[in-house]
């Protein structure tokens, strides 16, 4: 059967899975790592850097080097977390061309799709590398929160990672498959979600029968372990303006050291009381003298610092089984996910509202790539029993008089589902109406995302109101919108499949995906140079350590002494090969250097 990865592309971290027989399986990257680090550099030089050797070259290329990246996807520019991110980050945050968000690294401005596809990319080596063969088909997670443009944005970083992403599906939903996987259970649960960036909570249904129904989700896409970060960060800046009046805001580096510093003193406070948080020479004060940081952070001074943060998501969980209609002793089962389940603090909350301890089986790092692999396989499996029904994070409306929003297809309805409703003319001999597709909650069309327009045309002249229109709106499984509007009366009709946006243009899709095959392209005859030069250095020392040796055992012969010219001869093209790094000269040379080994070992042993 074809192989399909499942990839949870995090705020923080990455984890690709593959169900290998029948068992979902978390791949692990060259470094022996189960996730990887959602961070891209560029160096000096130009060389792109992706996952754990971008983290530890972050605090010396802090402008050139991405986290959080996920933040930003599909966000349109004046947006608030936008907003946010151009004040915190230590990397440069600018406009794109489509009033969509980019971000400088040395001297060229990248889209934020195009940053996640890099970690994408990164993804599909790994699996490459742990299978031995090509991937190209993906199911890829996002937060049950996310919206149409960005579920789309994430398409697009698919496309341009060179993967066909053949389904998004929501990070809790994931979950639950893991956790429902092969027990045939059931099971009403909860899946409490805090990653690094984003929030959800999900309601499902499992079914002993395969059949896993999500009831209800909410969320809040700026919410996650970024934030608990910045409290920390926040805490140790103030606390350092006091002692000393200097702003470390103002240092790229400094900030950088700051947030690594917070990250890790977060972690930490999972398992003990305190940590130490130890900066030396944190900044410069002028004529040679340097500035440390060093202060104690205590479990209950974090967990005052994030209060509210973790108080948000207790709020929305309440506000979600209400409008589900269920009381919380109603939930038999509650999965934790993502990294900032392991606070304390957390888990406490989570237990006091449910009324009971949350689940411990689940891997709260692993389980949504698991998910997601899990829900590849039975894509392609026709015999695979396994239904998921999913529903639709936000309202789905169009706009009408007044700059309002009506409803069609209500919040956390089950899809693919259709809506239709009748609405009027407003004007006296209107013969044209414009439709305007609307995603969100609220009742001011404005404040809600613009997901497509059309215009319909050729109504029949008629008193305002006297022209009934009807508006159906359509989702399919993968999600796709689709509107059409019809007059009753003429029965003539409009229609569109709408297409979100990530901000770019196929155009700059197409020439991203290439460039991102040419890089892929070097790297792999990069890395296949490094493995042929390490191999041929290998021989070349051997040989070197064999020589004074033969040459003695030889020295009388002919036949020998030729023997030893040409073992001069192919010493140095090798050495030539690697210093101008000719990978085909060097895979030349690697047989005729294994040979001459060969015979070198051949001649000691007679000896």
């Amino acid at each position: 059967m074809e192989k399909i990865i499942g990839i949870d592309l995090g705020t923080t971290n990455s984890c690709v899975a593959i169900v290998e027989g029948a068992t979902p399986t978390v791949i692990p990257n060259r470094g022996g790592y189960k996730t990887t680090p959602s961070m891209v550099a560029v160096t000096e030089a130009g060389k792109r850097l992706v996952g754990h050797i971008a983290k530890r070259q972050a605090i010396t290329n802090a402008e050139n080097t991405v986290y959080a990246a996920k933040r930003l996807i599909g966000r349109k520019w004046n947006s608030p977390p936008v907003v946010a991110a151009k004040e915190s980050a230590p990397y440069k945050v600018e406009e794109g061309p489509h009033d969509d968000v980019r971000i400088q690294l040395r001297d060229r401005s990248y889209s934020i799709p195009e940053i996640s596809a890099m970690i994408l990319q990164e993804m599909k080596i790994i699996t490459e590398d742990y299978l031995g063969e090509k991937v190209e088909k993906a199911v890829v997670t996002v937060p049950a929160y996310f919206n149409d443009n960005q579920r789309q944005a994430t398409r697009d970083a698919g496309l341009i990672a060179g993967l066909d992403v053949i389904r998004i599906i929501n990070e809790p939903t994931a979950a639950a498959l893991t956790y429902g996987f092969g027990k045939k259970i059931d099971r009403l649960v909860a899946v409490y979600d805090l990653g690094g960036g984003t929030f959800d909570i999900s309601i499902l249904e499992i079914g002993a029968n395969e059949v896993f129904k999500v009831i209800s989700t909410a969320g809040d896409t700026f919410l996650g372990g970024e934030d608990f970060d910045t409290r920390i960060m926040d805490w140790l800046v103030q606390g350092f303006a006091d002692e000393q009046n200097v702003d470390l805001r103002k240092d790229r580096m400094a900030l950088q050291r700051l947030k690594d510093a917070a990250e890790k003193a977060k972690m930490d406070l999972s398992v003990q009381s305190e940590t130490e948080i130890s900066l030396p020479f944190i900044i410069s004060a002028g004529h040679n003298e340097a500035l440390h940081l060093q202060r104690i952070l205590r479990r209950e001074t974090l967990e005052d610092l994030c209060e509210d943060l973790v108080s948000r998501t207790i709020d929305i969980c309440s506000a979600t089984l209400k409008e589900a209609g269920f009381e919380t002793g109603d939930i038999e089962d509650i999965i934790l996910v993502g990294g900032m389940t392991r606070m304390p603090k957390v888990q406490q909350r989570v237990a006091e509202l449910f009324g009971r301890e949350p689940c411990k089986g689940v891997h709260p790092d692993e389980v949504v790539a698991l998910g997601a692999s899990i829900q590849g396989t039975a894509l392609l499996d026709e015999a695979s029993e396994m239904l998921l029904l999913d529903v639709t994070p936000h309202t789905l409306g169009i706009m009408i008089v007044g700059g309002y929003s009506e409803e069609l297809i209500p919040q956390n309805s089950t899809v693919p589902t259709a809506r239709s409703k009748i609405f009027t003319t407003v004007r006296d001999n209107q013969t044209a109406v414009k439709i305007l597709v609307l995603q969100g909650e609220s009742e001011r069309a404005e404040e809600n995302e613009l997901l497509g327009e059309f215009i319909l045309t050729g109504l029949r002249r008629a008193a305002k109101g006297q022209v009934e229109i009807e508006v159906t709106f359509e989702i399919n499984a993968d999600g796709i919108v689709s509107v059409a509007a019809k007059d009753l009366e003429t029965g003539q009709s409009q229609s569109i499949n709408v297409t979100a946006s990530s901000g770019l243009t196929e155009d700059e899709i197409r020439k991203m995906a290439e460039e991102s095959q040419d890089y892929l392209v070097d790297r792999r005859m990069s890395e296949e140079f490094e493995a042929a030069r390490q191999d041929t250095e290998r021989i070349i020392r051997e040989l070197d350590r064999m020589y004074e040796d033969v040459e003695k055992m030889v020295a009388g012969s002919e036949f020998g002494q030729e023997a030893l010219s040409k073992a001069r001869d192919i010493i140095a093209r090798a050495r030539q090969a690697i210093e101008e790094k000719d990978l085909e000269q060097l895979k030349n040379t690697i047989d005729t250097l294994k040979r001459t080994r060969k015979m070198f070992k051949g001649v000691l042993a007679r000896s």
